[in-house]
């Protein structure tokens, strides 16, 4: 059987001798394997062994016979290699390698893999073409090998035996190499290179010459690469077909050599090796870089002339999107710089380039980013819908329409409430920021106003860009609790029993003040013995009233007044003053009758009873007696007075005083009705009580006074009156000579003294009216100027003869007072003369009332004042006179006070009238003329009138002189004087 199969090969193989070519590289192994080229690797593990058993017999039945290149597994371990080498083949034209092959097992198992490998160009050995690793058979196969590697190439086949660890034999005899066609296997056309870019698919296109059937296996085979399916085999004739393989997502890895592979039932057919070139597409470096940046726009340098990957660039791209990715572009670039429009202000943005190089899937993906972020834009528009929802007295809530990005075109942004008002009469200006932006219904409130006060509020929208502002609205704050009063606006004049309040609107309102509430409680008095229990009260004023007058109140006594304003919201804190009502005169007891307990020649005995204090305790009781002296005027009814100024009875003399004080008591030494004589000779707290004169008549006083806060308040009482008993003693006719000649010499000096001055008077006159009329004739000669010049100078000229007349009546007057310093020019009888001439020109009961303040007389504030009082003035000094009674009278005020009305003064009592201004400090020769309003802006005519002869000291009122416009002819030196004597008279202020 086996030689039958011997022979069948030895036929075989005949019959291809004969149909073609037989070519270096087989082998018939009957030499030595080595004359026919081969040879065995130095790196596998063991050796390939030359069989013969012709020469040599084996009587192993595994083992098959004749001459042939075996591998003995027996004792081999797994996995061992052996490779048998054929020698290199450079082949021109189409031929085929053809061999068999023998595969035994003692155990039936596969002793080994017996692999064929093609190695090109002494490259890589790559993977196998062809294995058998079936069940051992003990039988010769035989395979073909259809190569299409062609000059200038070369390759070599390897043979190689792979153990399993069981025993056994693989053999190869008669290698041959046919210079024709294989019989049974496909030979294919040369295979072009294929170049890719990376992720593209790779194609190879294999045609072979000859016939496939299906169960033939075709796949693309590469060297240390993955190797490709088939993907689909087109016939295009019965000996040709073209099969196609795709090396899918090509990469960088996948480059390399691959070649094309089909297996069929007779052998294997290898094409020549194709290069795969896999380009990666170019990916730029760096990223761009920013050149310029706006709200809407990129100015970027591509930046990309350094790559990662394969050219050539063929194009470039700029792809940018945003940050968030929600969206992207991509546009073409043909320079090296680029600008990006049409973006969003105040968004970040990422910027790539991609470049592409030829072939599908050229472009490469994106470069690095640039991260950059445009700039905001000016605001679209300012809030909308600005309306107030909520308005206190403090504070006020805004709302406005809600707006986005889109308005704002900045995510970076401020909203700010502005809002002013004024305080104080000083503008005041606020902002704040709202951070409820985000809210569907935003609001913001406004806090720390001013009550009552009208607040401009507008919203201003604010990005790094620019700003715009919302309309303005203007709203007024409720109203709040008013402020205090001003404690130093509460002013109060107090008098004895009334107190004028005053006070101002507090200095916050916050409001219209709608009511004033004034309490008042007194809080002590000077005198202990009142009771202040029902001294108090509440007064309700309204808003526009800032003044109240409290009558009925008690004097001496303090009173606390509490204001408080109040709005419609209410009242406010109050503000609290202090006043103190002015003390009152001792009330003196009625004396019904003058007639004295005792009276003697000497001396007056009579009751003294207690005073009642009004306002304060009495201080002291005096008693005051005054000689009466008879009078050259018309007698009158006699004018009640008290006596401010003490005087001692040592003192009266050398003053020429008509009175004196005989004794003072303290108040406690007083408690009861008690007698006491006038004259008895006794010092009573320094005053010495000299005995009456008989000759002498005296009136007896009696008078309290009362001390605290700095004033003092008298009351007296007249208690007796004293006659002369005996004749005044005549004096010596040398005495009486004597005193007429001191008298006659007196009035010869007064009357020297007024010539003098007369004369004087009529040169400085003269004088001044040759200056006056020099002064018109200029006037006159000047035409061109106005009236208002003209006016100008005649009240300069005016008032120089003013002050000219006033020096002239102050001499006057000087020398008046030396010539009668004999008839008493001390304050005690200025006091006595202020008697005879009341304030109001009432009468005036007795007893009477002062007032004296640290050894100073106060003036009392006139009863005018008050707006429920009204007073007449009589203009007949006969009013004065009225029957005399005895009780007491209303205190008296110290008179003359400025801007009231005054009786004219007789010329006879002008040096008392002086010396009482002096003294009193509160009258001159200036309001003794207010009597007369209209002084010289009276008409020229007015002096004629009858009821205006009373009105001047002089015996006529002088009405200014025409003006120079209606002077026909100049007046006489006589005129002249009279008139600027007269014009000036009045200003003189005493």
């Amino acid at each position: 059987m086996r030689t039958l199969g011997t022979c069948l090969v030895t036929l075989a193989g005949l019959l291809l001798t004969a149909a073609g070519e037989t070519f270096s590289g087989g082998c018939l192994f009957d030499e030595p394997y080595s004359t026919c080229g081969y040879s065995q690797a130095d790196e596998d593990d063991f050796n390939w062994e030359q069989v013969n058993t012709l020469t040599k017999p084996t009587s192993d039945p595994w083992m098959p016979s004749g001459s042939f290149m075996l591998v003995n597994t027996s004792g081999k371990p797994e996995g061992q290699r052996a490779h048998l080498l054929l020698p290199q083949l450079k082949e021109n034209d189409t031929h085929c390698i053809d061999f068999h092959y023998f595969v035994s097992s003692k155990s039936n198992a596969a002793p080994g893999l017996l692999n064929v490998y093609v190695k090109v160009n002494n490259g890589p050995l790559g993977n196998p073409i062809w294995n058998i690793s079936g069940d051992p058979t003990r039988t010769w196969h035989r395979a073909e090998l259809a190569i299409s590697t062609f000059w200038p190439n070369f390759y070599q086949v390897i043979f190689e035996v792979v153990t399993s660890g069981h025993q056994g034999y693989l053999a190869i005899d008669e290698v041959k190499v046919l210079g024709l066609p294989c019989t049974r296997t496909p030979h294919f056309l040369r295979i072009q290179n294929v170049e890719v870019n990376a992720g593209q698919f790779a194609t190879f296109q294999c045609s072979a010459i000859g016939r496939t059937v299906a169960g033939d296996r075709l796949w693309l085979q590469g060297i240390d690469v993955r190797d490709a399916p088939l993907k689909e085999i087109k016939v295009t004739s019965s000996r040709r077909f073209i099969a196609s393989f795709n090396v899918v997502n090509t990469t960088k890895r996948d480059a390399g050599k691959y070649r094309c592979m089909i297996c069929t039932e007779g052998g294997v057919g290898i094409s020549n090796y194709a290069e795969l070139v896999v380009k990666e597409p170019p990916v730029p470096i760096a990223p761009p870089q920013l050149a310029s940046v706006g709200a809407t726009y990129l100015w970027i340098q591509l930046n990309a002339n350094s790559i990662n990957g394969d050219g050539p660039i063929v194009a470039r791209e700029v792809e940018y999107c945003t940050a968030s990715g929600s969206w992207n572009d991509r546009q073409p670039v043909d320079s090296t710089s680029y600008k990006i429009g049409h973006l969003d202000p105040d968004t970040e943005y990422e910027i790539s380039v991609l470049l592409t190089r030829p072939g599908e899937g050229g472009t490469g993906s994106p470069g690095p980013a640039l991260r950059t972020r445009t700039k905001c834009a000016d605001p679209m528009r300012g809030p909308r819908k600005l309306e107030v929802v909520e308005v206190k007295s403090r504070q006020i809530t805004i709302r406005w329409e809600p707006f986005g990005y889109n308005v704002t075109r900045c995510h970076s942004y401020n909203l700010t409430v502005h809002y002013g008002y004024q305080v104080g009469g000083q503008e005041q200006v606020r902002e704040e920021v709202s951070w409820d932006t985000d809210n569907s219904h935003p609001q913001h409130t406004i806090t720390n106003l001013s009550p009552y006060t009208n607040v401009s509020v507008k919203l201003i929208l604010m990005n790094p860009e620019g700003r715009k502002e919302s309309q303005e609205l203007t709203v007024q704050t409720d109203e709040d609790l008013p402020g205090a009063v001003p404690t130093e606006s509460i002013q109060g004049s107090a008098f004895e029993e009334k107190i004028f309040l005053q006070w101002r609107e507090p200095t916050q309102t916050y409001g219209v003040i709608t009511l004033y509430e004034i309490t008042y409680k007194a809080v002590s008095s000077f005198d202990p013995e009142i009771d202040l229990s029902n001294q108090s009260g509440r007064v309700s004023k309204l808003g526009n009233e800032t003044h109240f007058l409290f009558f009925g109140l008690y004097p001496g006594t303090t009173y606390s007044f509490t204001i408080r304003a109040s709005t419609a919201k209410g009242f406010g804190p109050p503000a609290t003053n202090q006043f103190t009502t002015k003390i009152s005169a001792p009330s003196m007891p009625a004396y019904e009758f003058e007639t004295p307990l005792n009276q003697t020649d000497n001396t007056v005995t009579v009751m003294l009873k207690p005073a009642q204090s009004r306002g304060a305790p009495v201080s002291v009781y005096q008693i005051v007696v005054e000689e009466e002296r008879p009078r050259r005027t018309k007698k009158t009814t006699e004018i009640l007075k008290c006596y401010p100024v003490p005087i001692h009875f040592q003192n009266a003399s050398i003053l020429n005083s008509q009175y004196y004080f005989a004794a003072e008591f303290p108040a406690d030494s007083l408690q009861a009705a008690q007698p006491f004589t006038i004259g008895d000779n006794k010092t009573y707290n320094g005053y010495w009580n000299t005995p009456l004169l008989p000759h002498k008549s005296y009136r007896i006083y009696y008078q309290a006074a009362s001390r605290a806060n700095g004033e003092t308040k008298i009351d007296c009482v007249r208690v007796a009156t004293k006659g002369a008993v005996t004749p005044k003693p005549v004096p010596e006719p040398e005495k009486q000579t004597d005193h007429t000649v001191k008298i006659a010499g007196v009035i010869a000096g007064i009357l020297l003294f007024v010539i003098i001055f007369l004369g004087v008077v009529l040169v400085m006159k003269k004088r001044s009216v040759i200056t006056h009329f020099r002064s018109i004739e200029r006037l006159l000669g000047e035409e061109e100027q106005s009236a208002a010049s003209e006016k100008m100078k005649l009240a300069k000229k005016r008032k120089e003869t003013m002050s000219s007349t006033r020096q002239e009546m102050t001499v006057m007057v000087n020398s008046m007072d030396k010539s009668y310093a004999e008839q008493g020019t001390n304050c005690d009888e200025a006091f006595s003369f202020m008697g005879t001439h009341n304030l109001n020109g009432r009468s005036v009961s007795s007893p009477s009332s002062f007032t004296m303040k640290t050894n100073t007389l106060s003036t009392s504030v006139p009863n005018s004042y008050y707006p429920d009082e009204t007073h007449t003035m009589a203009s007949d000094t006969s009013s004065l006179a009225q029957p005399h009674t005895y009780k007491k009278r209303e205190a008296a005020d110290v008179p003359y006070q400025t801007g009231q009305l005054h009786p004219a003064i007789r010329v006879a009592d002008l040096l008392q009238h002086i010396t009482q201004m002096k003294c009193a400090e509160g009258y001159g020769f200036k309001e003794e003329y207010e009597s007369f309003f209209e002084g010289q802006s009276a008409p020229w005519d007015s002096a004629k009138k009858d009821e205006n002869r009373m009105k001047n000291r002089y015996g006529n009122i002088i009405a200014s002189m025409p003006s120079s416009e209606q002077i026909d002819e100049p007046p006489s030196p006589r005129a002249r004087t009279i008139h600027s004597l007269c014009s000036t008279a009045p200003s003189h202020s005493g």
